[in-house]
């Protein structure tokens, strides 16, 4: 897909249209000198995945910290098709949401966000549910597969927060906290319970309606809303640069926007903590923790984050 510089370890070498590609044993501290100098170009549009957040407490599900082998997701199918999993679902993030909702913006999240009031990132597009980005400063953030913040009524479609589905919750479900010891946190926001730990939890419905309550999310199994997948494709097809940070890309949801990246000529940066799928389309490839190689690159631009 891109031509491999001839040259000693470390060089770079250009190659037809805006690509500027790192021979595969260059060392990191190489690697991240030709990123940094990339974005300093600007016109960046920032994909993220649940490795951003990990440095916040939030593990992820392919990383070093990913739970994925042991923990099935909850599916779309599964929500809306049977009352006993929405209970099971429900009991579990009741406990589970609570991370998410105190967890604070790390390092990464800060550099991309002074990257973005520096005018060098032009748009964000995230995976991730945690709102971290926004907590961070970041504007226009494209959340393509939703936010924990709210909920949404299956049947009329009424919004309500989060925090108030939470205070309605502990008021059908007095000491249930207390109850049951949480051992993990899954990267969705629910922890694992026993058939028993979630026996007789109450689930609210709806206030407007009395419909089933669903987290204003995207469940494996569902579509992204056509109008946010729109929104970024059209940010990365104006991008000079489209960085990657924190996705293995493994689940096309975000895999999609590398190669669109890559059919247009626009060089893809990654930024990830282990091999991801789009490695070979990357003219950029670092492979480091997030918060301390973002915080160098937008310190080396001159960018300092507050």
């Amino acid at each position: 897909m891109f031509r491999t510089a001839r040259s000693s370890p470390g060089t770079r070498s250009r190659s037809s249209g805006r690509r500027d590609t790192l021979t595969t044993s260059a060392p990191a501290t190489t690697a991240l000198s030709a990123l940094t100098e990339a974005v300093g170009a600007g016109g960046v549009v920032v994909v993220s995945g649940a490795g951003l957040s990990t440095e916040s407490g939030i593990p992820d599900y392919r990383g070093p910290s990913g739970v994925r082998r042991e923990h099935r997701p909850m599916t779309y199918q599964e929500f809306v098709g049977s009352a006993d999993g929405r209970q099971r679902y429900w009991a579990r993030s009741y406990l589970g949401w609570r991370l998410i909702a105190t967890a604070t913006p790390n390092a990464g999240h800060r550099s991309v966000s002074a990257l973005q009031r520096a005018g060098l990132v032009a748009g964000i597009v995230t995976q991730n549910v945690d709102g971290l980005h926004q907590a961070a400063g970041a504007r226009d953030v494209v959340e393509l597969h939703g936010t924990l913040a709210w909920v949404r009524c299956l049947c009329c479609g009424h919004r309500v927060t989060r925090v108030e589905l939470d205070r309605r919750m502990s008021a059908a479900n007095p000491g249930f906290a207390d109850q049951v010891t949480v051992t993990a946190v899954h990267p969705d926001g629910d922890v694992p319970l026993t058939d028993a730990d979630v026996a007789g939890f109450v689930v609210p419905d709806c206030e407007r309606c009395g419909g089933v309550l669903k987290p204003d999310v995207v469940y494996f199994g569902e579509c992204v809303p056509r109008d946010r997948v729109d929104r970024s494709f059209a940010l990365v097809e104006d991008a000079r640069l489209l960085l990657v940070l924190g996705s293995s890309l493994t689940v096309m949801s975000g895999y999609r926007f590398v190669l669109r990246a890559a059919k247009l000529g626009i060089p893809v940066g990654i930024v990830n903590a282990g091999p991801t799928r789009g490695d070979t389309r990357a003219a950029y490839r670092v492979d480091a923790a997030l918060g301390s190689t973002l915080t160098h690159l937008s310190r080396s631009l001159g960018v300092v984050d507050v």
